[in-house]
């Protein structure tokens, strides 16, 4: 609670004070919530309505972190003066709503927040993004979660009027399949599951370098975090009919590696990327089991560094060429060769290479998946191939070359670029030394 009312209280400093001095504060916050860790599946810092367990803990870190890294990329805002308090207010908004969110103990509560982070993330793809078609991808981020979401706060009402209660401690009961399809479908939707994917590269390509940081970062693990609450509701009908969205997972992720391989816009590949990413989450998370939901909440947490990081490197870039385009953004090894530093070592960590924390969630959810099913490897042995390839097409395409010859005048990178790259790089890559930790969550 005391984290939720200091937060509130940096709102009039937003319009009193320095930019920075707010950013300040978040990372001041995130160190602090550090010092509450929780290192079990027990609940800690109970109060009324509030709690967290393991899983919560580390998704309020995270979005605490990048939170903070999201005012430290925006920069630009604050040199144009283009409403940056604003900016600052907003962010704050959605921090609040993302901390409710991730520590409510009550199911109602948790939609209710579910729903509001929506919001935030809304009026910063329409208020600082960068072409119209933002409003298009706006109204597509909003109709694809407002549409499955009705559904889901019908089946709270018919919770709360059947069992009397909402809190995640009492529900244990076996419920049916319209019940599953109610609750999950917005999940499915928000992480994004294959077939209903189709707004999140729309957001990303649209959204300014924050927004694409907190859709990336934080917003599609409010899918997994969902799932990984309810999934004791439904043992017995997920027992039947979750092979189903295990196959439409795996196979989704390797025809979005196949996608990802045709991409000219970077932020349109590291976001179809994300996609595949979090087929293998939700598919790990159907499984139902131990090294399932532990091999996912490593996985939301290394792909909500990694992907923020490449977002980043993206922006560094299309600040300086105004364009996205790997055909323009070529040979930026010859330009800025420290900065290809730090592609080559984001691009390492989103094909799972050791060390990073990518390698760790990979290994837990093939583990889970294989034992689940045998005939799965073959999915996960394409997927796990093909997404080095587009990684390392990636990398290749936009660091190697002739670069471009219109590009006449270029700033190399600012300390406070690369303190944003490496305060992405670091949690990512030290984190998997406290790997054993998150093996205490369930």
């Amino acid at each position: 609670m005391k984290f939720l009312l200091g937060l509130l209280m940096l709102m009039p400093l937003c319009y009193l004070s320095n930019f920075w001095l707010i950013q300040f504060m978040f990372f001041v916050f995130s160190f602090l919530f550090l010092m509450n860790i929780s290192v079990s599946s027990l609940w800690v810092n109970l109060s009324y309505n509030l709690g967290l367990d393991l899983m919560s803990f580390s998704l309020v870190l995270l979005s605490f972190w990048i939170c903070s890294l999201m005012i430290l990329a925006s920069e630009k805002l604050y040199k144009l003066q283009n409403y940056s308090e604003l900016f600052l207010v907003n962010m704050l908004v959605l921090m609040v709503a993302l901390y409710l969110t991730f520590s409510s103990m009550n199911l109602f509560i948790f939609y209710l927040f579910f729903e509001i982070s929506l919001i935030p993330t809304l009026i910063l793809i329409i208020g600082w993004g960068y072409q119209p078609e933002r409003i298009e991808a706006g109204i597509y981020l909003l109709f694809y979660t407002l549409l499955v979401s009705l559904p889901m706060m019908v089946f709270i009402f018919w919770y709360y009027e059947k069992y009397c209660s909402l809190d995640y401690f009492y529900m244990k009961n076996n419920l049916n399949l319209f019940a599953y399809l109610c609750t999950n479908m917005v999940f499915f939707v928000k992480m994004p599951m294959f077939f209903v994917h189709l707004w999140l590269p729309k957001a990303h390509v649209e959204a300014p370098v924050s927004g694409s940081m907190i859709l990336a970062g934080i917003m599609l693990k409010l899918g997994g975090y969902g799932l990984m609450r309810l999934m004791g509701l439904y043992l017995s009908v997920g027992m039947k009919i979750n092979y189903i969205f295990i196959v439409i997972s795996l196979v989704g992720g390797f025809l979005i590696s196949l996608i990802c391989l045709r991409q000219t816009d970077i932020k349109s590949l590291i976001a179809y990327s994300s996609v595949a990413h979090m087929g293998l989450v939700l598919a790990g998370i159907m499984t139902l089991s131990s090294w399932g939901f532990w091999g996912s909440l490593v996985m939301m947490l290394a792909h909500g560094l990694c992907s923020s990081g490449l977002f980043c490197l993206a922006n560094m870039v299309y600040e300086r060429t105004l364009s996205r385009s790997l055909y323009i953004n070529k040979g930026m090894l010859n330009i800025m060769p420290s900065l290809s530093f730090w592609w080559f070592m984001f691009s390492a960590a989103n094909m799972a290479a050791p060390p990073s924390l990518n390698l760790l969630g990979e290994i837990l959810l093939i583990n889970s998946l294989v034992s689940f099913s045998s005939y799965l490897i073959l999915f996960l042995s394409l997927i796990s191939f093909f997404s080095a390839a587009y990684t390392l097409f990636l990398y290749s395409f936009s660091q190697h070359g002739s670069y471009y010859s219109s590009i006449y005048s270029i700033y190399s990178g600012s300390v406070r670029e690369y303190l944003l790259l490496f305060l992405h790089w670091l949690p990512l890559n030290v984190l998997v030394l406290k790997g054993d930790y998150f093996m205490f969550f369930i």
